[in-house]
């Protein structure tokens, strides 16, 4: 069997467990199966945790992680046919997995669904063409960039959809996108198509007076802001706050740029979860060839959307890059985890206002946030900000997940996983109360689903810089 992603990690795993069923075929994608041994943990109910949010939202064990490991087993063992992939038993097993993550993390033995997922509907495409949805999600970002050069036309297009009924539900009859959900709007101009490569930060004035010998002047740190494509496209006032925030505390910013000069850099995100592999590779690519120089020099690279920095630290070890992919893997860090890190460094000089007011905010997590346990860092860094009480929601998966929300026949489920604590959580929260969630898809479900604007948390430590 060849394989889309590298599963060479699994090569000796399960040799003489007696819990391990690995199945006859598949090679080290079958041992990557065989790491789930039945626990279920994944079908719990406790309100902790993250796995599994397709389980919580229907209480049906088929929706759980250890349900899709075997129905994974059941298929390489040809107990579905010559062609386990096209089986419509694994299809209906990972129909509602949202990639979360979470299993990799809170499972005993880590199983790790959302990459067993990626590989089973890559070899899937292999048979059975992409509808024109799952493509147009998947390359988002050059849709995005092409969609802007018509000008007004897409959104004139996205508010007629949205003022006629019936143009959205022709929509959803021929394309299956959901006519109960809005769509993201592209901003007026994007981040990278105004802004330069490298943002200083702003150097006092020596006065003419001073004395004849000044003091050494501080040592400016640089850093990479990759601004994904999601910030760049959509919310580039996050990207804005972002850089006013480093240089305010004194670093030098370099804005990850293509080496080729073509289009925006892309993690791949998109083109992977949808199981476009060779696609994700080639973003994955120009992404390293950027940012390889760059940690070479010593610089971390920081970014904004959790899911996309993740791609980063852990679905590149996946995908052949070997050496370079554990190299900027490294270097990769979500700002909050910087800046956690530089203020246990003592490095953290943050210029806040003294005479801020007090006040509320409630935080929702993203999943991968979760996963990689940086929910401490924003604890941390949030708690730095004077006067700010700050309250952590606990809940699992939001819904949204990247396109699954948008997806006509996962809109309801969507909507219960949102429904079991984030939106009602929300929903209690006063006027005044601000809500942070730094995913993307997370403030779409938070807009859709409690009528509430959620704003990334740097926006919240930007508008408190003095």
């Amino acid at each position: 069997m060849r394989t889309h992603l590298d599963w060479s990690a699994y090569e000796s795993y399960g040799q003489g467990d007696a819990y391990a069923h690995i199945p006859a075929t598949g090679g080290d994608y079958a041992k990557a199966t065989a790491v789930c041994i039945g626990a279920r943990q994944c079908q719990g109910t406790a309100p902790k945790g993250l796995m599994c949010p397709s389980f919580r939202a229907t209480m049906d064990v088929a929706h759980s992680t250890q349900a899709r490991a075997a129905a994974l087993r059941a298929a390489l063992d040809g107990e579905y046919g010559p062609d386990p992939f096209m089986a419509p038993q694994v299809a209906e097993a990972m129909d509602l997995c949202v990639g979360c993550k979470g299993c990799k993390r809170e499972c005993p033995n880590g199983v790790d669904m959302a990459a067993l997922r990626t590989e089973a509907l890559a070899q899937r495409r292999e048979h059975e063409p992409a509808s024109a949805r799952d493509q147009w999600f998947a390359n988002f970002p050059d849709m995005a960039a092409k969609a802007r050069r018509l000008g007004p036309l897409p959104g004139l297009a996205l508010t007629l959809r949205e003022k006629l009924p019936a143009v959205a539900a022709f929509i959803e009859s021929r394309y299956g996108i959901s006519a109960r959900r809005p769509l993201p709007r592209l901003a007026p101009t994007a981040f990278l198509d105004r802004s330069p490569s490298v943002y200083a930060p702003a150097v006092a004035p020596v006065a003419p007076d001073a004395a004849a010998t000044p003091a050494a002047a501080p040592t400016l740190r640089e850093v990479v802001l990759l601004v994904d494509s999601f910030t760049n496209q959509l919310d580039p006032s996050t990207a804005d706050a972002a850089v006013k925030l480093l240089t305010k505390a004194g670093y030098v910013v370099h804005i990850a740029r293509a080496l080729d000069g073509g289009a925006p850099l892309c993690c791949g995100r998109t083109a992977h979860s949808g199981g476009f592999i060779e696609r994700a590779k080639e973003h994955a690519t120009r992404m390293l060839d950027a940012l390889e120089p760059m940690v070479e020099r010593g610089l971390p690279v920081l970014g904004l959307e959790p899911s996309c920095l993740v791609m980063l630290r852990d679905e590149y070890q996946q995908m052949g890059f070997g050496a370079r992919a554990q190299k900027v893997a490294k270097s990769a860090w979500l700002l909050e985890e910087f800046l956690a890190r530089e203020h246990d460094g003592k490095r953290l000089k943050i210029p806040f206002r003294a005479d801020l007011p007090e006040r509320n905010a409630v935080v929702h997590g993203h999943c991968h946030q979760k996963a990689f346990g940086a929910m401490k860092a924003m604890r941390k860094v949030l708690g730095l900000v004077p006067n700010l009480k700050v309250e952590f929601i606990e809940s699992s998966c939001c819904g949204m997940a990247g396109s699954f929300g948008y997806e006509a026949e996962h809109y309801e489920v969507s909507m219960k996983m949102g429904e079991l604590a984030l939106l009602p959580a929300v929903r209690a929260c006063d006027a005044a109360t601000e809500v942070i969630a730094n995913g993307t898809s997370c403030r779409s479900q938070i807009a859709d689903g409690a009528k509430r604007e959620a704003r990334h948390f740097v926006h919240t430590l930007a508008a408190a810089l003095d």
